[in-house]
């Protein structure tokens, strides 16, 4: 069987993970959550120790995206998901439009339309693989944008449309890859499990104070809302550094274990570049393969966070990633609703991009030998 074929050692990545979430936290994140004892795990979230680790991780992500004033650093338990619904409460008043091109950004169009309360959603749909330019609506008061389609590995340009309607992005796996201009968006949100090296359980969001003056506005306005859903006391407890109800305490550490290491080398122009250096290795790679092909033609739009890379016919990916998976070389399969003859690679900040190219001389070893 192919998958037992043996890589030599000296073609082998220092590291083997490359999912794209949860991705690759360093070892030395993990020795740091294990130095730290009883000091962090096993203590309530209501006391110092915690809330202060929240206030550092408040702060450090207001630093690395280089908030103006007045934007606030929203946390609450539950990934993008959860926010999704909470949206659909607390940010959308009556009508929003959605950029749908991949299976993630579809899901925040479907989880509006589903909400009893809101009285209508637009979608701007473009084939997966590419992205659908905004159209400027009036009657919408909330842009749903999505800066990478972790589903395709299309990173779209961000825009603000005139007119008062917030602008909401769904940075999961973009948020720490890519610079990013605070003055384009009211929320700017994404969960800890991609770049931030880190696990899920827990959403973190930018707000503008034009977002939080909607998330007030609507609590005002009587509109029921579970607490799980309610943005207004993800405010209130944000500001007191804490969760509404107990958060995932390795989570927080190794969020702030990783921010700590951005911020030492430079912060979001490092993680860009470094990221960027990865984008370069696989692409150009695929493009000079006699079997892989980027799967996004437009190079604009190929995503420095998430790489999707198609392969030729009579190659067959799936026997790719299993053969690189007997070798220590995991989560390099393509997201399974996309369907497609190919591999899915993380080019995370904790990614080292001497790595990537280590990957791609394996998967050429082994497409050798099929």
């Amino acid at each position: 069987m192919t998958d037992h074929l043996t890589i030599p050692d000296d073609l082998l990545p220092s590291d083997g993970r490359f999912g794209s979430g949860p991705s690759k936290v360093p070892v030395p994140t993990l020795e740091a959550l294990a130095d730290s004892s009883t000091s962090i795990m096993g203590t309530s979230h209501r006391r110092p120790a915690v809330k202060n680790l929240v206030g550092t991780v408040r702060s450090r992500l207001k630093d690395l995206f280089n908030l103006p004033d007045g934007y606030e650093v929203l946390l609450s338990n539950g990934g993008a998901t959860l926010f999704w619904d909470a949206a659909a409460f607390s940010l959308i008043n009556a009508k929003s439009e959605h950029l749908v091109f991949g299976e993630f950004s579809s899901k925040f169009a479907t989880a509006a339309k589903k909400a009893p309360h809101l009285s209508g959603v637009v979608e701007v749909n473009a084939d997966y693989g590419s992205c659908p330019d905004l159209v400027e609506d009036p009657s919408v008061d909330l842009y749903a944008l999505t800066h990478n389609e972790t589903s395709t590995g299309v990173m779209a340009p961000l825009s603000r449309p005139a007119g008062d309607a917030l602008v909401a992005v769904d940075a999961t796996s973009a948020a720490g890859t890519v610079m990013v201009d605070p003055s384009v968006f009211d929320v700017y949100y994404f969960s800890p499990q991609k770049a931030f090296a880190s696990d899920g359980g827990i959403w973190f969001g930018l707000f503008s104070p034009a977002a939080i003056a909607r998330v007030e506005e609507i609590k005002a306005s009587g509109r029921y809302m579970p607490s799980s859903l309610d943005l207004s006391i993800a405010v209130q407890n944000s500001r007191e550094n804490q969760t509404y109800n107990t958060p995932a305490l390795a989570t927080l550490f190794l969020m702030n274990e990783t921010l700590a290491w951005m911020e030492l080398h430079g912060g979001l122009e490092f993680t860009s570049k470094r990221c960027a250096a990865s984008a370069a290795t696989i692409y150009g790679w695929a493009e000079r393969s006699a079997f892989a092909t980027p799967y996004v033609t437009d190079p604009k739009l190929r995503s420095q966070a998430v790489a999707t890379i198609d392969f030729a016919e009579q190659v067959d990916a799936a026997q790719v990633a299993k053969t690189l998976r007997a070798n220590g070389i995991v989560d390099t399969e393509p997201y399974r609703k996309l369907g497609r003859n190919q591999l899915r690679i993380a080019l995370f900040p904790a990614i080292d991009p001497t790595d990537i190219e280590a990957l791609t001389a394996c998967i050429d070893y082994v497409v050798e030998r099929l």
